[in-house]
């Protein structure tokens, strides 16, 4: 069979499929769809609390129970901040979820979760890239103005690098590739726990609006 043929073909059975089929049978088609895709959205949202909830934890305890006072600061800041961000996301879940159940038109709360969801991946992304500088920072100061020697790190400077300079040149590298690593890390991360379900909601808006 020809290539041509064959697409005919195909083409002519959707064309005949949805001509076959009422308003009401393709309305409801979209919404069962648009309830799958919002709820790989929560799904997201749960596995993001969850994990927040684990490391923020994490953190606590390395911050109440940690032998040295530069790390009990450093994490003790950053649990604070994992509540902050904890409380964010699940606001955001239950935005959603009260827009999904809500009375008005389905194309108008699609419209609403994707600009929420849109607005919290850019915010997202923006407060990531830029606490990358802060944490350099602030872990700097704190090795700087804190007078306990950690002897795991000394000996490790020790038995790899020659000099101070050496570890200085090691470490701007590290930093730079942590950098670059963390950029792409977060792009990827948001458009697959995020950014791939928004645009499958754009097309459930489209879709809506073609009716």
């Amino acid at each position: 069979m020809e290539l041509d043929e064959l697409k005919y073909q195909l083409n002519n059975k959707l064309a005949t499929d949805h001509a076959g089929r009422s308003d009401a049978d393709i309305a409801l088609l979209l919404n069962r769809k648009t309830n799958s895709v919002i709820g790989k959205l929560k799904r997201s949202l749960w596995f993001e609390i969850i994990t927040c909830i684990v490391i923020t934890v994490g953190f606590a305890l390395v911050g109440i129970l940690g032998k040295y006072d530069s790390l009990r600061i450093y994490f003790s800041v950053f649990a604070l901040l994992g509540l902050g961000f904890m409380v964010m996301l699940v606001y955001l879940l239950k935005r959603t979820i009260k827009l999904s159940s809500s009375s008005l038109t389905v194309k108008h709360n699609l419209e609403t979760i994707v600009k929420i969801i849109e607005d919290f991946m850019r915010r997202y992304f923006q407060f990531t890239i830029a606490l990358m500088p802060v944490c350099f920072i602030f872990s700097f100061l704190l090795g700087y103005y804190d007078q306990q020697h950690i002897p795991e790190i000394d000996m490790a400077a020790k038995n790899y690098f020659s000099s101070g300079k050496t570890f200085m040149v090691f470490l701007i590298l590290y930093l730079c590739l942590l950098a670059v690593g963390v950029y792409y890390f977060t792009k990827w991360y948001l458009k697959k726990l995020y950014g791939n379900y928004v645009q499958q909601l754009k097309e459930c808006i489209r879709e809506l609006a073609e009716e």
